[in-house]
Parts: structure tokens; C-alpha cells; sequence
């Protein structure tokens, strides 16, 4: 199984809609993702096979040296492939070549062994003020 992982990759706004709704069982929004991470993102990473999107996420930042993954998609179909740990990877790399000393994830606590055990993150206090 090949899959091409691209940063600042191309996308369509439906493959991503649709990503999202299968990512998280929900029914397909119409969000304007071309228009967010290009107006707020120091990157995002598409991953394809056989040029359908099954993975994808958002790299936001503050314009220094902070990056924050957001918005990690992989199809339920490729789940245990890989798709996400390389997906962080490739976000990893790209915050890195724009001098970013630091890569930040919030995660549910299921995801712990993912992006501890699989994607290197380290612990970290952190705060969480909900607005609404």
C-alpha cells in the first residue's frame, strides 16, 4: 500500500468535508477548509492513496516559533496503517523547516498511546479555558 504524504498539498474542500464526516461520524459539513488554513495555517498535510484523501491535518502557529496540529482526519478504513503517525511526521517536518521549536496537540485521553507512544510527544501541563 502506497501513500503520498504532501505538505501544503492540494485539496478539495468536499474531500476534506468528507474526511471530517467519516473521521468523526458526523454528517458532511460544508466548511470552507481552503480558505481557513490559507488564511490561518503555517501548513497542513494531505495524505492520499491511490489519490483519494485519507488522511489529513492542520498545522496552525503564532507566527514564531509555536506550532499547534489541529484538525487530525484519517479514514476509518486506514486507521492501523500508519496514516497518522506519518501525517504527524510530515507536519513535524514542515514546522521544523519554518524554524518552529515546538509542535503542540491536544487530544482526547484514548489518543494518549498515539501521540505519546507513536508520534514522540512528551507530557506537558497545559490549561483549558472552555468559552462556551
Amino acid at each position: 500500500m502506497t501513500i503520498a504524504y504532501e505538505w501544503r498539498g492540494d485539496f478539495d474542500n468536499a474531500a476534506v468535508n468528507a474526511l471530517h464526516a467519516d473521521a468523526f461520524g458526523h454528517v458532511q459539513g460544508n466548511t470552507d477548509w481552503r480558505t481557513r488554513v490559507h488564511r490561518h495555517s503555517l501548513g497542513w498535510v494531505c495524505a492520499r492513496k491511490d489519490g483519494r484523501l485519507v488522511g489529513f491535518g492542520n498545522v496552525a502557529w503564532d507566527g514564531g516559533v509555536h506550532a499547534f496540529v489541529l484538525d487530525t482526519m484519517v479514514a476509518q478504513d486506514m486507521r492501523k496503517t500508519s496514516v497518522g503517525t506519518e501525517r504527524v511526521t510530515t507536519a513535524a517536518q514542515g514546522a521544523r523547516a519554518a524554524d518552529c521549536e515546538w509542535l503542540h496537540v491536544d487530544f482526547e485521553e484514548h489518543l494518549r498511546p498515539f501521540y505519546f507512544d507513536a508520534c514522540g510527544f512528551r507530557p506537558t501541563d497545559a490549561g483549558l479555558l472552555a468559552l462556551r
